[in-house]
Formats: C-alpha cells, sequence, structure tokens
C-alpha cells in the first residue's frame, strides 16, 4: 500500500506544535510565576551549577530573543528562583531549587500526555529529523547572506 504525503507542510506542524505547547505550558506555569521561556531558563541554570548569562543565550538563542531572554532571567532572579553568586553568573536558590523540584513533577506528567501514543523511537527519530531540517535551513539561511537572528 502507497502511503500518503502529509496533508500540511513541516513549518505548519513546527508552528502549531510549538503553539501548543506554549499555549499550555505558559497557563500551566503562570501559578508560578513562570512562562515556558522562564521555565526553558530554569533548566540551563539547573543543568550547570557554573551558568552564564552568556550560556543562557547561547543554549536558548532560537527560543527567545536576547532581550526577552535577558529579562527572562532578572525576573527569575527578582522572583527568587535565582541569583547572582558573580557577576554575569547564575545559580538557583535553595527556594528556586525546591519551586523547580515541584514544578518539574508537572512539567514531567505533560511531558507524558504530549508524546502519549508515541513510541521512543519514533520520537528519537522525530527530534533527530527535525534537527537536521533547522541545520539545513540556517546553513542556507547563512550561505544566501540573509540576515536575522535564529529565532
Amino acid at each position: 500500500m502507497e502511503q500518503q504525503p502529509p496533508t500540511k507542510p513541516v513549518g505548519y506542524w513546527l508552528n502549531r506544535t510549538d503553539a501548543a505547547l506554549t499555549r499550555y505550558l505558559d497557563g500551566m506555569l503562570a501559578a508560578d510565576g513562570l512562562t515556558r521561556l522562564g521555565w526553558q531558563v530554569l533548566n540551563v541554570i539547573a543543568d550547570d551549577p557554573e551558568a552564564t548569562d552568556a550560556e543562557v543565550l547561547a543554549v536558548l538563542t532560537a527560543n527567545g530573543e536576547a532581550t526577552e531572554l535577558a529579562g527572562t532571567v532578572e525576573s527569575l532572579v527578582t522572583g527568587g528562583w535565582a541569583a547572582r553568586p558573580a557577576p554575569g553568573r547564575l545559580a538557583l536558590t535553595d527556594e528556586g531549587r525546591a519551586r523547580f523540584a515541584r514544578v518539574a513533577v508537572r512539567a514531567g506528567a505533560f511531558r507524558k500526555r504530549v508524546t502519549a501514543g508515541v513510541p521512543d523511537e519514533e520520537y528519537r527519530i522525530a527530534v533527530a529529523v527535525l534537527e537536521r531540517i533547522a541545520h539545513n535551513a540556517e546553513a542556507a539561511a547563512d550561505a544566501a547572506g540573509y540576515a536575522g537572528g535564529r529565532r
């Protein structure tokens, strides 16, 4: 049996998926004073006890503009989630670690919900394919000299 092509192009599904993930996460995290981008920043800080503003920007450059990321970092510091142990450095506060752990439980349940029915191998393949498409598109834009960030 011949497989039918998708009814919508990859860009449609990328945009629709991103919008749905953001809508749900922003709603789920609002009670904690967080957004999806804030949650992503916290994950970078939690993963690296030596995290810097530059690292957050490098890791999340595709997730937000530099000014948006800087504002999010400052809101996390102001909100008690993170602190600056040295200039340009970031670390979770004790309170931030405890709050992060509580939110992580809900985030984990959300990940299970949105990947329900998707076998691990298919998930890995989907991510690998999207990664290749992103690299190809970035290389094409760079080669053509098109300006702009990688947002």
